[in-house]
């Protein structure tokens, strides 16, 4: 179903422009254009008429409540002056100044539902993927549907979450489903049509390399690539992590390293073909699949000067590699308390801990099956140096079934159970892998919103009680807050219209934006006196 509504004039405005691979490799500005701000996964704005010393007099600008929402995922795209967000097999269309619809789409042939994580843009054309495997290309004036193309079976159990990635014309998505044992993949499309270029599976198949690190059940091997990459234009190469091996659990029945998965693959962009790999967890066991940003910077690591891939890990631990080469360079802990492995040897395998594996009685380990860190996503800020990452402090139950796997009927392998939590916001030095800060967060320990941060010397993200927050980026000492009213799963994005900053999430429900308090014209505030 497409509904159009009034914006014509908004619309007219920007009929000429067109998103071209040079506005990406900018990254953001007054625009927000792709699902990380940037191809380099920075989720960094240069904007800062919002700073340290004003971001106090934030207020709500507008909210648009997102119809049948109930959980929203989504990071919102700017362009132009309108918004773009994501729901189940839908696109909302907003006027980014004033939250007014301009027009939605949604999909009349899907029926499974899910999460989607955000749209992309490229051209005139706003691109998302369905549950259920399509490729959606809409026209971004009149939300007009250009073509919807089949890229997966949903009856192989592979469904989609995430936002496309476009570099060069190509449309990169991944796979989803892998916890119910299906063959994870990464492939492109083409932009203009939907039409396969090339595909790369993230298990290999029997005979190929790497499958000598699987048994019998190779074929449903899990490595699901549900969360969108990053791109460096000067190397061609996409960074893009893969999920768990399945079953989850029980690693007993799949033997050895279980290739490519809980790993960074660095893909060629052209053809897909895999220029090298680095596996975080060689056989989980625990769903600590890898799906956090890969963060591309240049910086210095002992000594040297670096073309630099930056990993928060759900296994507990902080990795910095050559992105030219894999080569691993360090790893230090992103969090307090981790029992299933001592420490990352020279090589970048974890040393392991005894009695850490899931057994049929469980086994207590940290971090628990949430992981260290997760989906959220990340922000580096090259004014500062540091890298913001939110952690969890938790630990948890780890079971192991000896049920027979089968594929494609929820079967896990065992289970987990995770208890309290401490949701923690860390500024990290990649140079060194060190602290610099940290912000302790409110709340149950439930954490899945990400973070933006700005030139104005700010730091946005969700606590884990519902609240939108705003830190300084050098101290972290908190600046201001918003009671959302429900809890936070995407991550905020800023924009600007009209020499005007922006700050906007998606809550469980609705999209809200902010920006600074604005006195009406020639209306003085009231004087509001107090007696002492």
């Amino acid at each position: 179903m497409m509904r159009r509504v009034l914006g014509l004039g908004l619309l007219a405005l920007a009929a000429t422009a067109q998103v071209k691979q040079e506005d990406i490799v900018k990254g953001a500005g007054e625009d927000w254009l792709t699902y990380a701000g940037s191809f380099s996964g920075w989720r960094y704005s240069p904007l800062k008429q919002i700073n340290a010393e004003n971001a106090k007099n934030l207020v709500t600008k507008w909210v648009y409540h997102v119809p049948g929402a109930r959980g929203l995922r989504s990071s919102p795209i700017v362009y132009q002056g309108v918004l773009y967000i994501t729901n189940t097999n839908s696109v909302y269309a907003i006027d980014a100044r004033s939250g007014r619809l301009v027009w939605q789409y949604a999909d009349p042939r899907a029926q499974k539902g899910g999460v989607n994580r955000g749209a992309a843009i490229w051209a005139d054309k706003v691109y998302f993927t369905t549950s259920d495997n399509y490729l959606v290309a809409l026209d971004r004036h009149t939300g007009a549907l250009i073509f919807n193309k089949k890229f997966a079976d949903i009856e192989q159990g592979t469904t989609s979450t995430s936002a496309p990635l476009i570099a060069k014309g190509k449309v990169i998505v991944g796979s989803a489903g892998g916890d119910s044992g299906m063959r994870g993949f990464i492939m492109a499309l083409s932009a203009e049509t939907g039409d396969t270029l090339w595909k790369t599976y993230t298990v290999p198949a029997k005979g190929e390399k790497g499958s000598d690190t699987w048994g019998d059940l190779i074929d449903y091997g899990g490595g699901a690539a549900w969360l969108s990459g990053t791109y460096d234009p000067d190397l061609n190469t996409l960074y893009w992590t893969t999920g768990n091996p399945w079953p989850d659990y029980n690693g007993s029945v799949r033997t050895g390293d279980n290739l490519y998965t809980c790993s960074l693959l660095a893909l060629d962009l052209d053809s897909g073909k895999m220029k090298w790999h680095f596996q975080f967890t060689p056989h989980d066991t625990h769903d600590w699949d890898a799906q956090s940003w890969p963060v591309l910077v240049d910086t210095e690591i002992r000594g040297q000067q670096r073309k630099v891939v930056l990993h928060a890990n759900r296994n507990g631990f902080f990795y910095a590699l050559d992105r030219v080469t894999g080569e691993f360079l360090r790893a230090t802990q992103l969090i307090d308390k981790i029992t299933w492995a001592k420490g990352i040897d020279d090589k970048g395998r974890p040393m392991m801990l005894p009695n850490s594996d899931p057994t049929p009685g469980g086994n207590w380990v940290c971090p628990s099956v949430k992981g260290a860190t997760n989906w959220m996503g990340q922000s580096y800020n090259p004014g500062t140096g540091l890298l913001y990452v939110l952690t969890l402090e938790q630990c948890g139950m780890y079971f192991r079934s000896s049920q027979q796997p089968v594929p494609m009927k929820n079967f896990s392998g065992g289970g987990a159970t995770e208890e309290g939590g401490q949701v923690v916001l860390r500024a990290l030095d990649p140079k060194t892998g060190k602290r610099v800060w940290e912000y302790p967060m409110t709340g149950l320990g439930r954490m899945w919103t990400g973070t933006v941060s700005t030139a104005g010397g700010v730091i946005f993200s969700g606590d884990d009680d519902g609240h939108l927050v705003a830190l300084d980026a050098k101290t972290g000492k908190n600046l201001w807050f918003f009671n959302m009213g429900e809890l936070l799963t995407a991550s905020p994005v800023t924009y600007s219209i009209d020499g005007k900053q922006y700050v906007a999430i998606a809550s469980a429900t609705a999209v809200f934006s902010f920006g600074l308090f604005e006195p009406a014209q020639g209306v003085e505030p009231p004087v509001i006196k107090v007696k002492k």
